[in-house]
C-alpha cells in the first residue's frame, strides 16, 4: 500500500500512468481508477504520453463499494486510486474528502490490498503546508509514503520516500517534465549547474545530500542597501529561519555590517534544500555578494555552521567530493573535522576550515 502526495498539477497522475504502462507492457494486469477525470480526459493524456498497453484498464468511479467490486471482478495485480480524497462510502453520511470518508476509504482499500495481494497506490492531495491532506493516520496505515516535489516554474521533479516498511528511504528519483511525460535525469548535478554564471559575486556551488545521493546545486545571494527602514530577507529553496540565523552569525563572528542590507537567497533550478550541510554555502554566497568578491567557479563548499561561528562536520563527505570531481571542480572547502577523518586519496584540492572567518579568508582573499 503506497501513498503518493504532491502539489496540484505537479505530475502525480502522469507519473503513475507511465508506471502502469511499463508494468502493463511487462505483463501485469493493472487498473487505474480516477475520481477526478473522465475517461476521455485520461485518454487524451495517455495519447500524449504514448501510453497504450492492453493490460492497462481504466475506470472512472467515486464509490468505494463499486471500486472494491471492480477489483473483485477484474482481479488486477496493481490498483491505482486517483485520488483517495474523491472516494466515498455510501455507509457514511459525511461528504467526500472529509476525515471520516478518507479514513474509511483508506482502511477498506488497505484491507483489500492485504487480503488479495493487490499492490495499491493512493494519490493524496496536500495542504498549503505541503503535508498530505486529512489525518496523519493515513501515513501510519500505509506501507510507503512518497512525496512528489518540484516547482511548477521549473521542469524538474523529485520523488522522495519519507516512509518505507520494506526498504530504505535514502533514495530519491529525479525527473524532468516534458511534453511527452516524465523522463529520468541521469545526472541531476550536471543539469542544475548547466546555466551557472562563472566568477560572479554571490554565486557558489554546494553539495546537498538527498537520501544517499549527492546533488550539486548553485546557491545565489544578492545583498544590496535597504531602500526603506526595515531591510528585507527573502529566501527561495532554503529555510528562512536558517538563513536569518546564519546572517546573525556573519554579523557577530565575521564582522560584516549587514543590518541595513536587503538580503535575497535563492537555490537555482527550483530545488528545495533542507540539509544543514549547505550552511557554509549560504554564508559564503552572502559574504561574496556583500563584499562584491567572486568565489572561484572551480570551488565547491560544504559544511554546517554553528552559532559560535564554528564549521561542523557533515556526513558522507567522500561521495560529495567524488561527485564534484566528476563535474570538473578542482577545490573543495570542507570542515576540518571531515578532512582529518578522510582515509583515501581524493582527486581534489581539499581545504579544511574550522570557523566562518577562516572559511571567508580562504574563499574571498
Amino acid at each position: 500500500m503506497v501513498l503518493i502526495g504532491g502539489d496540484p498539477g505537479i505530475g502525480k497522475s502522469t507519473l503513475l500512468l507511465q508506471v502502469l504502462n511499463k508494468l502493463g507492457e511487462a505483463g501485469c494486469k493493472v487498473l487505474y481508477v480516477s475520481g477526478e477525470e473522465s475517461a476521455r480526459q485520461i485518454r487524451l493524456r495517455a495519447d500524449r504520453l504514448s501510453v497504450g498497453s492492453q493490460n492497462l484498464l481504466v475506470a472512472t468511479e467515486n464509490s468505494l463499494e463499486r471500486i472494491i467490486d471492480d477489483v473483485g471482478k477484474l482481479k488486477p495485480e496493481i490498483l491505482v486510486v486517483d485520488s483517495v480524497q474523491t472516494v466515498f462510502s455510501t455507509e457514511l453520511q459525511s461528504a467526500p474528502g472529509s476525515i471520516s470518508q478518507v479514513r474509511e476509504a483508506t482502511g477498506r482499500l488497505m484491507h483489500l490490498s492485504k487480503k488479495t495481494g493487490v499492490s495499491t497506490f493512493l494519490i493524496g492531495h496536500v495542504t498549503k503546508e505541503g503535508a498530505i491532506a486529512g489525518p496523519r493516520v493515513l501515513e501510519h496505515m500505509v506501507d510507503t509514503v512518497l512525496y512528489f516535489e518540484g516547482d511548477q516554474g521549473h521542469p524538474y521533479r523529485i520523488l522522495r520516500a519519507v516512509k518505507n516498511r520494506f526498504g530504505s528511504t535514502n533514495e530519491i528519483g529525479v525527473f524532468e517534465m516534458r511534453s511527452s511525460g516524465l523522463e529520468e535525469v541521469i545526472n541531476p548535478s550536471e543539469l542544475f549547474l548547466a546555466e551557472r554564471p562563472l566568477d560572479v559575486p554571490g554565486s557558489v556551488v554546494v553539495s546537498s545530500l538527498e537520501g544517499s545521493r549527492p546533488i550539486l546545486v548553485e546557491l545565489q545571494a544578492l545583498v544590496s542597501p535597504a531602500s526603506f527602514g526595515v531591510p528585507r530577507r527573502t529566501t527561495i529553496g532554503v529555510d528562512y529561519n536558517r538563513v536569518s540565523l546564519l546572517i546573525a552569525v556573519l554579523e557577530k563572528k565575521a564582522g560584516l555590517n549587514l543590518p541595513g542590507q536587503d538580503i535575497f537567497v535563492n537555490v537555482a533550478g527550483g530545488v528545495r534544500i533542507e540539509e544543514p550541510g549547505v550552511d557554509l554555502g549560504i554564508v559564503s554566497a552572502v559574504a561574496s555578494s556583500f563584499l562584491d568578491k567572486p568565489i572561484s567557479s572551480k570551488a565547491m563548499v560544504v559544511g554546517e555552521v554553528g552559532l559560535a561561528g564554528e564549521i561542523r562536520g557533515v556526513s558522507q563527505v567522500e561521495v560529495r567530493i567524488k561527485e564534484a570531481a566528476k563535474l570538473g571542480f578542482e577545490l573543495c572547502l570542507l570542515p576540518k573535522n571531515n578532512l582529518e577523518r578522510l582515509h583515501e586519496k581524493l582527486p581534489l584540492e581539499l581545504i579544511g576550515v574550522g570557523t566562518v572567518s577562516e572559511a571567508l579568508d580562504k574563499l574571498l582573499p
